[in-house]
């Protein structure tokens, strides 16, 4: 069947439309960044560049590190970005975009998003790499796709009941880190729920001018406790990445640099050399 093009619009010169590459531009292993600028700094690592592109804020670099070949992608900010960055990466993998047809067998590839978070747990320091075990979505982007997370309802709807999770906010959803990249990737960094706001302000507790509706919320995802799972930082991919992941049936997993610790109010204001470890650790292992 036919994809039609209002469903998949594709650039003049046949390119996916938003991140605006071809298929033969995409490596199977890739690493996702939120800022346009990490991206330069990752491929510069890179033993060669073979292609680079931009449009808007999603700047693709696909090239070789060690004998693999890695591309990485910026996505922006927030779980809307994701929406579209992952179902034009599976795109690119499984649909024969001349034909506009799903092609018949399909492609996995591997994800790893490197970014920055804020520490929700007084014991985890700034300047910490945390692994999510699981995305915990606050932002109720899958609730518009049909999905099959029963594994992890029970433990969803503690958290809402935990928390008084207010009734006109998104309900949440969770989903998991593919186990394999979780252990081969992130074996040596801190484990947990990473939970992802649809904002970073109000959504994540900040109050500056805005008054906020749920003024104690951090204070209960603090305290949040479901069969020795906690919920370990705050972010605003995550959830997307390993929902459409598993959805799209792709392997993903999310690794952040803690740059602020939200219960001790601590900051880490230069961050260049710590993520600079956390990057070489990821191409090295991916």
């Amino acid at each position: 069947m036919k994809i039609p093009p209002s469903e998949l619009p594709l650039q003049p010169n046949g390119s996916i439309y938003h991140i605006g590459i071809h298929p033969e531009n995409l490596a199977d292993k890739i690493i996702l960044v939120g800022d346009p600028g990490r991206v330069e700094t990752i491929s510069a690592k890179f033993d060669s560049v073979e292609f680079t592109h931009s449009h808007r804020e999603l700047t693709t670099h696909t090239g070789w590190y060690q004998n693999k070949k890695i591309s990485v992608i910026s996505t922006g900010m927030g779980t809307d970005n994701i929406d579209i960055v992952m179902t034009e990466l599976d795109a690119l993998a499984n649909v024969d975009l001349p034909k506009m047809e799903r092609k018949p067998e399909h492609k996995t590839l591997t994800m790893v998003r490197i970014g920055t978070c804020g520490a929700i747990q007084k014991d985890i320091p700034v300047g910490s790499f945390i692994a999510a075990k699981k995305g915990f979505g606050f932002d109720g982007l899958l609730q518009f796709y049909k999905h099959n997370s029963h594994e992890y309802e029970d433990l969803v709807a503690y958290f809402v009941e935990f928390t008084g999770w207010g009734e006109r906010l998104p309900y949440p959803y969770c989903f998991p880190a593919d186990s394999t990249l979780l252990e081969t990737i992130a074996f040596d960094m801190v484990h947990g729920i990473t939970a992802s706001a649809p904002g970073f302000f109000g959504p994540q507790g900040r109050y500056v001018r805005a008054p906020l509706a749920f003024p104690h919320l951090n204070e209960k995802i603090e305290a949040f406790m479901y069969q020795n799972q906690r919920i370990t930082n705050l972010e605003m991919e995550c959830s997307a990445i390993y929902g459409l992941g598993n959805l799209l049936e792709h392997k993903t997993l999310t690794v952040c640099l803690a740059i602020a610790n939200r219960m001790t109010h601590q900051f880490l204001k230069d961050y260049n050399q710590q993520m600079n470890i956390l990057i070489t650790n990821v191409l090295n292992r991916i």
